[in-house]
């Protein structure tokens, strides 16, 4: 607030100067008493100047009465990564400001792995001027783990220079909690260089209790999103974690966690997404949707919202944010029915920016030059030899895909040989698996098997490969993983189905090799066809592409690909497809 909205407040408020709005006669949703209150709320320019009796009549620009209508603070998603969306920032406002979310942490995490400074300087400069608020929280893991080849580095110092921008809130999720536990001078910095610029540094602890819970925390980590029991929840909240209660696209943990969401708990639990699909983005919504589930399930219609707005707000220390009182800012949510929470009207800032569902300009990008996000997927020079993997023994390693899952599954096979050259084989679904450098640094093929897609011939690949984000590949044929390759290439990154040498479907994400500018309803046209093409290509996973994509995850167990080969993440180490000699 400047000193001249701050005196424009105290003029409105005082009855000697007109608002800019008055909401008469709404049912307010008090997150600070838990409590649904009929009032009045009168608005200065960007800001509450008064909520009461005493503003009934008030003189303003323009007055509406919303007949005991609902109000709610906006929505606030309290850790998410807008890349898998698979859509620019102002395309993701577009989807979720009409349904009363009017700010977003981000974690360009993916975006970092790839174009690393530059690249989340170019996340700040789009998502700048939004009608919808973006902070961010500087990626901590770039790269994951030593065990993968990725387009760039943030250590300490690359960190510390994105620390003191005014829209950075705080160091994302801290991902190495073994090298965190050990004591490592590298990951305990990052905690403590948070600390040091009054920041928040963000946990990711899975499955972590007892003593190893107790050391992780005690560098001062303050989050978790990585809960999926109510046992592993109640003891971080025990342990004074802010939980953040989870429900993405895969990663679905609010119904195991609901017991948690009480008022009881006050401000110790925050809603987030962490990852949202276009499908489910626009099914579902972002954060509104968690808002939506925790009161069928029972939870208290106020505090639901606290969870998605003032909780989150207090958490990274947002002023005037995720609350309706006098000075904060007139971020409000009108609502059709308070039950299955649909918004009517959304306000940003005092300004009407959605009604009825639909947007009332569409948001502006900021002025960012593509340049760090575009050319990002340079491959090695690849034939079809690249793909060819010698005999190794009559044993190997192959990863099992499993559906509507990231983990995998470490299976031992014995491969298929033909002319001295390990081979897919559709009818025992081995498949071959490729992992590419696409960063131009290192040239390397990683290559392995992998079991679960059922591919009867041709190749699906795409360069979204968490963490690291290089190219990804599974297939029947040498002939069509190259295609696929070679059109990604071309693409500047993105999706691919191929058969028979010719792309039967595919979706450009020419930003990063992550994102796309196109709206997201013509994303989700193409993931359909993409879709349809694994299917007519014998494909029996939910969700083919984004099981690809986790394949190369090597953080997660048990068994993955990256471009220096399998990784058995347990173990922390690479190893050999072969499992004896």
């Amino acid at each position: 607030m400047t000193l001249e909205e701050a005196r424009l407040a105290v003029a409105v408020a005082s009855g000697r100067s007109p608002g800019s709005l008055l909401l008469r006669n709404a049912q307010l949703l008090n997150v600070f008493t838990g409590t649904i209150e009929p009032t009045h709320i009168l608005v200065a320019g960007r800001f509450i100047a008064a909520v009461g009796e005493s503003v009934a009549d008030a003189d303003a620009a323009e007055v509406i009465d919303l007949g005991g209508a609902h109000l709610a603070p906006g929505l606030i998603d309290g850790h998410l990564h807008i890349e898998s969306s698979l859509v620019t920032p102002d395309t993701y406002a577009a989807a979720i400001l009409p349904r009363g979310v009017t700010g977003v942490v981000w974690d360009p995490h993916e975006i970092g792995n790839v174009a690393g400074v530059p690249g989340i300087r170019w996340v700040l400069e789009q998502s700048e001027g939004l009608p919808l608020d973006v902070w961010l929280t500087v990626p901590s893991c770039v790269p994951s783990t030593p065990l993968e080849t990725t387009g760039a580095t943030l250590g300490l110092a690359e960190i510390e220079s994105l620390l003191a921008h005014p829209r950075v809130v705080g160091v994302a999720e801290i991902m190495s909690f073994p090298a965190v536990i050990e004591g490592d001078s590298e990951n305990l910095g990052k905690a403590l260089l948070a600390e040091a610029y009054r920041k928040s540094p963000e946990g990711h602890a899975p499955s972590l209790s007892g003593r190893d819970l107790q050391t992780y925390l005690a560098t001062g980590i303050a989050s978790d999103h990585e809960s999926t029991t109510l046992a592993e929840g109640l003891e971080k909240l025990q342990s004074g974690v802010f939980l953040m209660v989870r429900e993405g696209s895969v990663t679905r943990n609010l119904e195991a966690l609901l017991p948690l969401v009480e008022p009881r708990h006050g401000d110790r639990i925050g809603f987030v997404t962490d990852d949202r699909l276009p499908h489910d983005l626009l099914d579902e919504g972002g954060v509104d949707f968690l808002v939506r589930r925790a009161i069928h399930g029972g939870v208290d219609p106020v505090y639901a919202v606290r969870c998605a707005s003032f909780n989150v707000a207090r958490h990274y220390r947002l002023p005037r944010r995720g609350a309706i009182a006098p000075g904060y800012l007139a971020d409000l949510v009108v609502l059709d029915d308070l039950d299955t929470f649909r918004a009517a009207t959304v306000y940003k800032a005092g300004k009407r920016v959605a009604e009825g569902g639909r947007l009332e300009a569409t948001p502006a990008r900021g002025p960012a030059d593509p340049a760090a996000v575009t050319g990002t997927v340079t491959l090695p020079p690849l034939t079809e030899a690249s793909f060819r993997i010698g005999a190794v023994g009559r044993e190997v390693r192959c990863i099992r895909a499993l559906p509507d899952q990231v983990l995998t599954e470490e299976l031992r096979v014995e491969p298929t040989v033909r002319d001295g050259a390990v081979v897919a084989d559709p009818e025992r679904d081995l498949l071959k698996l490729a992992c590419i450098e696409r960063h131009g640094k290192t040239g390397n093929v990683g290559l392995g098997l992998v079991t679960g897609f059922g591919l009867r011939a041709g190749a699906l690949a795409g360069t979204v490969g968490h963490d690291h984000h290089n190219l990804l590949a599974v297939g029947v044929s040498d002939r069509d993983l190259l295609v696929a390759c070679r059109r990604l290439e071309e693409l500047g990154g993105g999706v691919v189905a191929v058969a028979d040498g010719e792309v039967l479907a595919e979706l450009a994400l020419p930003l990063a090799g992550l994102v796309t500018a196109e709206p997201l309803p013509a994303v989700r046209a193409k993931l359909d066809a993409l879709e349809a093409a694994a299917t007519s290509l014998g494909n029996r996973l939910p969700s083919p592409y984004m099981t690809l994509s986790f394949l190369g995850l090597a953080v997660i167990p048990e068994l993955r690909l990256t471009d220096r080969g399998l990784v058995d993440v347990r173990r922390g180490e690479l190893v050999p497809l072969a499992t004896g000699p």
